[in-house]
């Protein structure tokens, strides 16, 4: 029960189509099973029930509500209709992200609609998610964030707006760490490597026409730990204790969930 009594929005706790279990419906699962009353938030209201309806099925508490995270008046009604029904908010998490799905491309391909789309959904969303929230934070001077960026940012990675918006994220994360300390908001972010979700395999999968099994395993072959890629439940432990009060003397952290990828770098 490391949660035990808190209210915790996570946005993006849908996830695509596909095997396995993303990043953020695992976090929000193990957020209630420690005992946090859980938001689901996602641009499918239907994606965001399905989380919620696992959240309720093991016994732990949630509520689903739908935004799409390009829209700050959307993210502003499900913030208000979060608080209306539970009174505050302890901890956010930010997960949305999205690349190739977005229309995400190398260089000599990008479009200015592709890479205004991906940076709307992956910075500017959270950017706008936390102007609303961390208001509500300074006013019971006490909170905690949590934002999902990608060892893309470290990485050898082609796409351009992907790299460049998750980057962005880790700034963010850092400003938000170093601007909200005296109201005892600590803020930090997760780089995780290659993982085994329904967006990492089955989104490529689709795109580049090949089968999930040989994706997952040219993927697999990458990751020094054990040569097998990480899971969503991987995630969702580093989560777990950076938005716990056991990471209460931690803020403005990047922490690797990557399997060694980021030290065998050079």
């Amino acid at each position: 029960m490391r949660l035990e009594n808190k209210i915790a929005m996570i946005v993006g706790a849908g996830q695509a189509p596909g095997e396995g279990v993303g990043n953020g419906r695992a976090t929000a699962l193990l957020f209630a099973r420690e005992g946090a009353k859980v938001i689901s938030i996602d641009k499918s209201l239907e994606a965001a029930e399905e989380t919620a309806h696992l959240i309720r099925k093991e016994g732990n508490e949630a509520i689903a509500l739908a935004a799409d995270i390009t829209s700050e008046a959307a993210i502003k009604t499900a913030t208000e209709k979060a608080v209306s029904h539970y009174g505050h908010i302890d901890i956010l998490h930010n997960n949305v992200g999205v690349s190739l799905a977005g229309g995400d491309a190398i260089l000599e391909e990008i479009t200015e609609e592709a890479f205004d789309n991906v940076f709307a959904i992956n910075l500017r969303g959270m950017v706008m998610t936390c102007k609303h929230v961390v208001p509500l934070m300074q006013n019971r001077k006490r909170g905690s964030i949590v934002n999902i960026s990608s060892m893309a940012v470290l990485d050898k990675y082609p796409y351009v707006a992907y790299k460049t918006s998750k980057s962005g994220v880790v700034a963010f994360t850092e400003q938000l760490a170093y601007r909200y300390a005296a109201d005892n908001i600590r803020a930090n972010v997760i780089l995780p490597g290659l993982m085994d979700t329904p967006m990492a395999v089955d989104t490529r999968a689709r795109v580049w026409g090949k089968s999930r099994a040989e994706v997952a395993a040219e993927r697999d072959a990458k990751v020094p730990l054990g040569r097998k890629m990480g899971t969503g439940w991987d995630v969702a432990y580093a989560a777990l204790f950076l938005a716990s009060d056991e990471a209460k003397f931690i803020t403005g952290v990047t922490l690797p969930v990557d399997g060694g990828v980021s030290v065998q770098r050079g």
